[in-house]
This record gives C-alpha cells, structure tokens and sequence, in this order.
C-alpha cells in the first residue's frame, strides 16, 4: 500500500500532490497501515525532485498530522471505551490496554502528548486515551501542534542536506525503526522528565524559602 502511494504522490504536481499528503498523513492519524515517519521521510525527498516545495510541503503536513491525531483524541473525548466495542476500533485501540495508556497520561500530565508525537507505534493509542480522559482539546493542539513544528523541519530539511543520499537513510530506518526511533523516544522523555524535575525542585525551594 505505502509503495503504491508513494508511486502515485510522485506522479502529481502542485495542489494533487498536496492534497493526496495530507490524505495520506491524516489515515496515518486514525490508524491506517502506512508508517507515517517514513511516509513523511519520502515526502520530504520529493522536494528534491520538484514534486513539493519545503514550506508548502510542511504547513500541508502539518494540518494532516494534526487533524488525523485531534479526530482520535475526539472520539476518545466524546465516546471513550464504548466506543472500542466496534471492531475497527478494537483493533486500533485494544480496550485492554486503554487502562495502562490512561494511567500512562495521568502520571506524565499533557505536556506527554508532545513526547507522544515522536512515539510510533502507539501514537493512536495515546491519543485516544488523552481524549477518554476529557483533557481540554488546547492542550492536543498546543503540545502535539508544537512537537509538529520541530519534526517537520527536521525531516524536511534533513532530507534535504543529505540530498541523493536519503534513499540509504530511508532504507535505514526501515530497518532498524524498532530500535533508532524508540532510543530518540527515551532520550526525549528523559531530558523532558529531567527539565520536569528540575523545574519542580526549583518551585519547591522558592517555597521553603518564604517566610
């Protein structure tokens, strides 16, 4: 399915091209099967071939991410577990792991959907467990809106500075996904969890400090 959108995404121009991305980006978002990172990664090195343009290809990419994701946190804000009992979304989101996933939110509070945009895998999951627990849509749309702006230009024009080069990084990370991705997940959790503490204990000597 992925290589067969992709053959079709490169024989487009302009508004088609787009248009087809951002379909693409937000089935990614309610749990089609194409891996939205590489997808991304080989959308990025269409600008090198003229198909996109950087900017264009990023605001696009953008709304589709975030569209895909805010539609799942709603059906878990406005229909949560009862929801799982259909079979689609069985299989998207097992009802016996939204539990877990729950407890996984409320222990790391929203700023969590921001390391959850970097998580592939269980993005939707996570997702649909922040909206089941009825966290304010602004949160969604700040922290997964604001962890969108720092993965876009980083694939984009990281495609682009490796320029003919980015078939060998594609094929490298669809090799070892289940490794690369996960350590850059833990190393973003652990300096977010650090600059958490960090914060916290600053707090908590202000107010030891006070008369």
């Amino acid at each position: 399915m992925f290589d067969s959108a992709m053959a079709f995404l490169q024989s487009l121009q302009g508004f088609p091209a787009y248009a087809l991305l951002f379909a693409l980006l937000f089935s990614c978002g309610i749990g089609a099967p194409i891996n939205e990172d590489i997808l991304l990664l080989a959308a990025a090195a269409l600008t090198l071939k003229g198909v996109m343009e950087p900017v264009p290809l990023m605001v696009v990419a953008w709304f589709g991410l975030v569209a895909g994701d805010a539609l799942v946190f709603h059906w878990g804000h406005r229909f949560g577990a009862r929801l799982l009992r259909h079979r689609y979304f069985a299989r998207v989101v097992p009802e016996a792991r939204l539990a877990a996933m729950q407890d996984t939110m409320r222990r790391y509070g929203p700023a969590y959907i921001f390391v959850v945009r970097f998580m592939p895998g269980v993005r939707t999951p996570l997702f649909f467990a922040a909206g089941s627990l009825k966290m304010p849509y602004r949160h969604l749309f700040i922290y997964d809106g604001a962890a969108a702006l720092v993965e876009l230009p980083l694939l984009v024009y990281g495609v682009r500075y490796v320029g003919g080069r980015w078939q060998e990084i594609l094929a490298l990370m669809q090799r070892f996904q289940g490794v690369l991705l996960p350590v850059f997940v833990l190393l973003v959790v652990g300096v977010w969890l650090l600059a958490r503490r960090r914060a916290k204990v600053k707090i908590d000597g202000k107010e030891a400090g006070q008369p």
